[in-house]
């Protein structure tokens, strides 16, 4: 494998062409502590789209809502030129003690998250609207919660389906109720959970691969975040790479030779990272999410790289399931999603 020039070409997501990185929305309101300045989120989301980026991606559960808001008011002028993309079947509920995220698959519940998400992002169709969830602790059987999807479908509300964080089984029952245009689950050189069936089973019926945390969750960035002054509501404070100290200074050491290979090679590290992932297949369109507009141009940079297949194997080699330390998900998060695991 070899990156090259072509890895800027266009690539293919069901019926859409599309830039081939995209940007992840969901850092500008959840997950990784407090939100940046709406100001600053806008400037990014514009940023992106000015840099040539098509697909941006958002989800009815990140911010409980306000990440729709926000990527539907900055781009709705735009709405032409991207391909908008949103989840469903996970999202914020009121309770007495506040809102809360709940895995809901079921039809009805699939149909109210659409039609909210529809009107937060002030549109009138979500391009490609992925099932953020399969609900298997409920449980609901996939093909119930892909049914009303398709039916949203038929009436026009969306243009493309698709799921997040399923397996190659689920996947294939999926896609016999209806096409299945796209699978979003985490990949990266860290995290290698797709190649154990579902990326073989995306290219056995022609669905794209959108992989989420390309960087590592900031692993592979720049700088390594510093797991001591994460904010209380970070995310990575359940995840044992991160906080469990062992696992965490194994995984910096691992980090110095893919950051000296980086510097070898003329990149920064986020760039091999996302060079890597490109080089993995035409089929795969890496989100990386981030706040910064510097890191938004570096990461966007990887697409027009040209390494050599050997600096693309050695990242391969230094950087994989074998040579990572812990789990990515606590047993809790683990037991939410459908991911084949090693």
């Amino acid at each position: 494998m070899n990156a090259s020039p072509s890895s800027a070409r266009p690539r293919r997501i069901g019926p859409f062409s599309v830039f081939p990185i995209g940007l992840g929305c969901m850092n500008f309101s959840h997950a990784y502590g407090a939100p940046p300045p709406a100001e600053q989120a806008e400037r990014v989301l514009l940023a992106a789209l000015e840099a040539g980026v098509t697909l941006f991606d958002t989800a009815a559960l990140y911010g409980f809502g306000a990440n729709e808001t926000l990527v539907g008011r900055v781009l709705k002028a735009h709405r032409s030129k991207i391909v908008l993309c949103s989840k469903g079947g996970m999202a914020g509920v009121q309770f007495p003690d506040g809102v809360k995220r709940v895995i809901d698959g079921r039809p009805e519940a699939i149909r109210r998250d659409c039609e909210a998400s529809l009107k937060r992002l002030g549109t009138d169709v979500i391009d490609l609207y992925y099932l953020h969830r399969w609900d298997k602790l409920r449980p609901v059987p996939i093909e119930d919660s892909v049914g009303e999807m398709a039916r949203l479908k038929a009436e026009g509300k969306v243009r493309a389906l698709g799921l997040s964080e399923v397996s190659a089984t689920t996947l294939r029952r999926a896609h016999a109720v209806h096409p299945i245009a796209a699978v979003q689950t985490e990949y990266s050189l860290w995290t290698r959970n797709a190649e154990i069936a579902v990326l073989a089973a995306c290219r056995e019926i022609g669905a794209a691969f959108v992989a989420f945390s390309p960087l590592a969750r900031g692993y592979l960035g720049a700088e390594p975040p510093d797991v001591k002054a994460l904010d209380a509501k970070d995310i990575r404070r359940t995840m044992p790479r991160f906080m469990d100290p062992a696992h965490w200074a194994a995984n910096l050491k691992l980090r110095e030779a893919f950051v000296a290979l980086a510097a070898q090679a003329g990149c920064t590290p986020a760039q091999l990272a996302l060079a890597w992932l490109l080089a993995q297949g035409a089929d795969i369109v890496p989100i990386p999410g981030t706040t910064s507009l510097a890191h938004l141009h570096d990461n966007l940079g990887a697409a027009s790289l040209a390494l050599p297949a050997a600096v693309i194997e050695r990242a391969g080699a230094l950087v994989n399931q074998r040579t990572v330390s812990g789990p990515r998900y606590s047993a809790q998060s683990a037991s939410e999603v459908d991911t084949e695991v090693f």
